[in-house]
């Protein structure tokens, strides 16, 4: 199975943003003939103010409807029947009620839905250069471990900053995933340091196949600051190795996932079946 990543320089021009994902994805298809496309995280609208967040935010159908969505959903759900392929969506600002949700929804070729999931953690952090994020001001947090199959292979779900916790990438290890999506919106100064030492060490602990698609340079914040998002979306295998990566700016890098390097790396070093310590809640 090919996977593409695709990396994105988006703002918070809604239409604008469709319009390069469009390019890139048909780009990415027409070189690479991938059987499943990703996208990063937030892509359909980075920056801006909360109250544009919510204009931009989208009400996704009911889970199975296959009823009509906003213009990303729709975008991504007619990538997928046009191209008979799968769209792992990144992930959109999703509206529900008061309360929105950094969500990932990943479609086959059918253009039906078969995956959705929110973000667990969110982002409240202050970066080594002193900037301040807080996801939690404007978005509500996920619960729930997400799978799905696609071509036969289980596919697990997270978010950016979820791949800071180990023990979610664990438990969709149980769950049977084979490879996890991770689309990211990195800061510049966080992600220099850690993006793929983190991301080898979640697909090394988890014997997984990892894609991470993810935004790259310059957007304006809700005060109109610039922030600074990393890139460098890649492919990572269940034994740590970087097979494909994007560099700075906006384009796609495509790797062949492959079952039997995963059963093998599995098998040389079973490292679920000699694990003794769990972790544990309060109590």
């Amino acid at each position: 199975m090919r996977v593409s990543v695709v990396q994105m320089n988006p703002g918070h021009d809604k239409a604008a943003n469709i319009a390069q994902a469009q390019r890139l994805l048909d780009g990415a298809i027409a070189a690479d003939r991938p059987h499943l496309v990703s996208l990063p995280e937030m892509w359909t609208s980075l920056g801006g103010t909360r109250a544009n967040k919510f204009e931009q935010a989208e009400e996704l159908p009911l889970p199975g409807s296959n009823t009509p969505g906003g213009a990303a959903y729709e975008f991504l759900r007619g990538v997928a029947r046009a191209n008979r392929i799968h769209v792992h969506g990144g992930s959109i600002a999703e509206r529900d009620g008061e309360r929105l949700f950094n969500t990932t929804v990943m479609f086959d070729p059918e253009g039906s839905e078969i995956a959705r999931y929110r973000k667990i953690h969110l982002f409240d952090i202050v970066t080594p250069d002193g900037a301040g994020y807080r996801e939690s001001a404007t978005f509500g947090a996920g619960d729930a471990v997400v799978t799905c199959t696609v071509g036969g292979v289980q596919v697990g779900c997270a978010i950016c900053y979820d791949v800071r916790f180990p023990e979610l990438f664990l438990a969709l290890r149980r769950a049977g995933a084979e490879l996890i999506f991770l689309p990211a919106a990195f800061t510049l100064q966080t992600g220099k340091d850690h993006w793929e030492v983190l991301i080898r060490a979640r697909a090394i602990e988890t014997q997984c196949w990892i894609a991470a698609p993810a935004t790259w340079g310059r957007h304006l914040d809700g005060s109109g600051e610039p922030r600074h998002t990393y890139g460098h979306s890649l492919v990572c295998d269940p034994w740590g190795h970087v097979v494909a990566k994007v560099s700075d700016g906006p384009g796609w890098a495509t790797a062949r996932i492959d079952p039997a390097l995963t059963a093998r790396v599995r098998r040389d070093m079973p490292v679920l079946e000699h694990r003794v310590l769990e972790p544990r809640g309060p109590g």
